[in-house]
């Protein structure tokens, strides 16, 4: 019997429709697919060619690409707005140290005055 050995095709960028790279291209431009995951699903076996591509037709800034973003559960949300909590707390207590560090050294209050609350009733029009 004889052996068959299968080779791989080698292809150039011109083996590929325009249709074909304009498809690839969006996959990549919504954040589906990125370089390395388009070549590997369509069988495209140059490392570079996607993001070639990518350059030549995307309506996007090559450099700026869209970042494929996974959902957070909401225990990380948690943990992120209670990350952002405790350093705005930080901020307010900083703010207000500096407020009254400088209310002692310039001998004044710095902080704003309320008025007293006016009365509810309201005033009669002329």
């Amino acid at each position: 019997m004889k052996e068959r050995k299968f080779s791989k095709v080698k292809r150039t960028q011109s083996d590929y429709s325009l249709a074909f790279k304009l498809q690839l291209v969006g996959e990549v431009e919504r954040g589906e697919l990125n370089f390395a995951q388009a070549a590997a699903k369509y069988g495209i076996q140059g490392h570079c060619t996607v993001s070639k591509w990518f350059r030549k037709h995307s309506i996007l800034d090559w450099k700026e690409l869209p970042v494929m973003s996974k959902q957070k559960t909401p225990e990380q949300r948690i943990k992120e707005l209670e990350a952002l909590l405790a350093r705005e707390k930080e901020k307010v207590h900083v703010l207000n140290t500096a407020i009254d560090i400088a209310d002692e050294m310039l001998q004044t209050d710095i902080r704003k005055k309320y008025l007293p609350e006016q009365s509810k009733k309201p005033k009669p029009r002329s």
